[in-house]
C-alpha cells in the first residue's frame, strides 16, 4: 500500500510517502514560513526525491485537526484538490492521534498538548493496549489547569508531546508527578506518522471522498468568537 501523508495543522509543515511499513521520503519544516509558501514545493520535492508519480498512491492521509484554522484549511484544500484530480480516497487522521502515535508501546499514558492560546490546549489522553493506541477521552479544548486536574486523577506516569510543551513545561513539572517530555524527533507533528496511522485507518475503512472531507476544528474560530462578542456587546 502506498500512502501520501500531509500535516499542516500547526507551525510544522510536513509531507511524507510510505509504502507498506517503509518510510520512503519525508520533508518536515518547522520554520516561520506560511504553509501556502511551502506545502506544494515540499510535495514536489518528496515526489522528485523518490521518483513517485502521484497517480501511483492508493490514498492520501491528512491531519484533520484540531489545530491552526488557517493551516488546516490549507492542508484540506490541497488534499481535496489532489484527491479529486487523482480520484483517490482521503484518510482523515486527527492531529492529536498522530501526535500520540509518535510514542510507541509504552506503559505510560500519552498526552499530546497543542497550544491553543489564552492558557488553553487541544489535548486528549491515550494508552497502548494489545499493540493498539487507545484514546481514553474526547478531543479536548480546555485550559491547562483543567487538564492538570484531570491528570492528577490518573495513577500513571505521563509522556507529553506537542508544541504546548515549551509553553507549559514548568507548570506541568511543578503540579504533576511522573512527568516526561518527548524528545525533539518525536514532539511535533510528522507526516510520516499521519501516513503510517492512516494506513491502519484505511484498513478499517475510515476514508472519505474529496466532497465529504472537512477539517475538525473543535472550537469556533477567533473571528467567529469576536463576532459573537460584538453581537452580545
Amino acid at each position: 500500500m502506498k500512502i501520501l501523508g500531509v500535516d499542516t495543522s500547526s507551525n510544522v509543515a510536513s509531507v511524507a510517502y510510505i509504502e507498506d511499513d517503509l518510510l520512503i521520503s519525508e520533508f518536515t519544516l518547522n520554520y516561520k514560513l506560511t504553509h501556502s509558501q511551502t506545502l506544494m514545493p515540499m510535495l514536489d520535492d518528496v515526489c522528485q526525491s523518490c521518483h513517485l508519480k502521484l497517480e501511483e498512491v492508493d490514498a492520501i492521509a491528512v491531519a484533520s485537526g484540531p489545530g491552526s484554522f488557517t493551516g488546516l484549511r490549507i492542508g484540506a484544500a490541497t488534499v481535496k484538490g489532489l484527491a479529486y484530480g487523482l480520484n483517490k480516497p482521503i484518510i482523515p487522521v486527527p492531529t492529536l492521534d498522530g501526535l500520540a502515535y509518535n510514542i510507541h508501546y509504552t506503559e505510560y499514558l500519552i498526552c499530546p498538548i497543542m497550544d491553543a492560546r489564552r492558557s488553553q490546549v487541544y489535548s486528549a489522553i491515550y494508552h497502548w493496549e494489545d499493540e493498539q493506541l487507545v484514546r481514553d477521552t474526547d478531543y479536548l479544548n480546555i485550559t491547562i489547569d483543567e487538564l492538570i486536574e484531570n491528570l492528577k486523577e490518573k495513577e500513571s506516569n505521563i509522556i507529553f508531546v506537542g508544541d504546548g510543551i515549551p509553553v507549559f513545561r514548568d507548570q506541568l513539572k511543578e503540579e504533576l508527578e511522573g512527568v516526561f517530555f518527548a524528545d525533539a524527533h518525536l514532539n511535533r507533528q510528522r507526516a510520516s506518522t499521519i501516513a503510517s496511522l492512516g494506513r491502519r485507518y484505511y484498513a478499517e475503512g475510515r476514508v472519505e471522498n474529496h466532497m465529504d472531507h472537512a477539517p475538525m476544528y473543535i472550537r469556533k474560530s477567533q473571528a467567529e468568537r469576536e463576532y459573537e462578542e460584538r453581537q452580545r456587546g
